[in-house]
């Protein structure tokens, strides 16, 4: 039996990274509004995603997913047979399991994403 973990360092380099999109934005959306206290939505940006990343953590990283010689079982009572993957692929940090009858799930915040997609085409 495999498990396939979230990695904590690589929830927390997802959300600096979402964070300086989200901040751009909130500045962009400001400046196009005309207005004139654009740094707002840096800080705008900055805490929404902080507050989630911060609310959301234990339950993220808590979301593992193990795998069998025939299933993934996941979070929540999903159940994926091997023999059903139309595609395995890697989006980011995640893995991105896509079933024949066109079902997706996502195996989240994985520290090495490529490794965990190797492992399941295997």
């Amino acid at each position: 039996m495999t498990e396939f973990r979230p990695d904590r360092q690589t929830y927390i380099q997802s959300h600096l990274t979402l964070a300086a999109v989200a901040m751009a934005g909130g500045m962009l959306i400001l400046w196009i509004a005309g207005n004139p206290h654009v740094w707002t939505g840096a800080i705008g940006g900055l805490a929404a995603v902080a507050i989630r990343g911060w609310y959301l953590m234990d339950e993220a990283l808590g979301e593992a997913w193990t795998m069998d010689e025939t299933t993934l079982n996941g979070p929540g009572g999903r159940i994926v047979r091997l023999s059903d993957l139309a595609n395995v692929k890697k989006i980011g940090s995640a893995v991105q399991l896509i079933t024949k009858s066109g079902d997706k799930h996502l195996i989240k915040f994985q520290g090495d994403p490529e490794g965990v997609v190797a492992r399941i085409k295997r």
